[in-house]
């Protein structure tokens, strides 16, 4: 009896370690993945919106995987490109994020195989308001996604000589100026909420 339960204690013991080496084995050869961009991808990393899109003065983030040479931070040039080694110009200003990452890998295809771009947005310089008239704060202001006439005004602030009454919205529209008046007195009790409009690269606030 006693040498059945040492045969017994035996086996269970063998079962226990067969079991252990086992998962070892199994952790040991599972494949380790590597944090990389699927292949042959373009992405656009990005706190702007997806549909954003690029003009002169933009700052751009271009990373190329296991590229340091051809990473960099730039602007975007008056005339719409930015500079990249190997390519030279590459037109950037009309295009989104995704559409400028697509048109550099399938450039650089010709020098690298399988590239994998990430264009980020650094800065949105080209989508600009300005703010002028009885303000604390004039001149130019970084138009965020969605702004409104209230939200840039909130921003802006007002000196005691002001006149909310009369604030209006210049705006050029199929090459002429268009006055757009708003009234903040009355918007900000929920009247004319149409007066509320979201701006536009290029628009002015005018506060008397």
């Amino acid at each position: 009896m006693k040498k059945l339960t040492n045969l017994v204690s035996l086996t269970l013991l063998l079962c226990v370690a067969t079991g252990t080496w086992a998962q070892d084995n199994v952790n040991h050869d599972a494949p380790k993945t590597a944090n990389a961009p699927a292949s042959g991808s373009s992405t656009a990393a990005t706190g702007a919106p997806a549909d954003y899109v690029i003009g002169a003065d933009d700052t751009l983030h271009i990373s190329v995987w296991k590229e340091p040479d051809l990473t960099a931070t730039l602007p975007v040039r008056p005339d719409g490109k930015i500079s990249l080694p190997l390519l030279n110009d590459v037109a950037a200003s009309g295009l989104t994020p995704m559409q400028l990452a697509a048109s550099i890998t399938e450039k650089l295809k010709k020098y690298i195989a399988d590239p994998r771009v990430t264009v980020v947005v650094a800065a949105m310089n080209s989508r600009r308001i300005f703010v002028t008239g009885e303000v604390v704060h004039p001149g130019t202001m970084a138009l965020l996604p969605h702004m409104t006439m209230l939200q840039a005004l909130s921003s802006a602030g007002f000196t005691q000589f002001a006149n909310p009454k009369r604030i209006y919205l210049l705006r050029t529209e199929n090459g002429q100026q268009v006055k757009l008046p708003f009234n903040y007195k009355e918007v900000v009790k929920g009247r004319h909420p149409e007066q509320n409009i979201m701006l536009q690269p290029g628009d002015t606030v005018v506060v008397p």
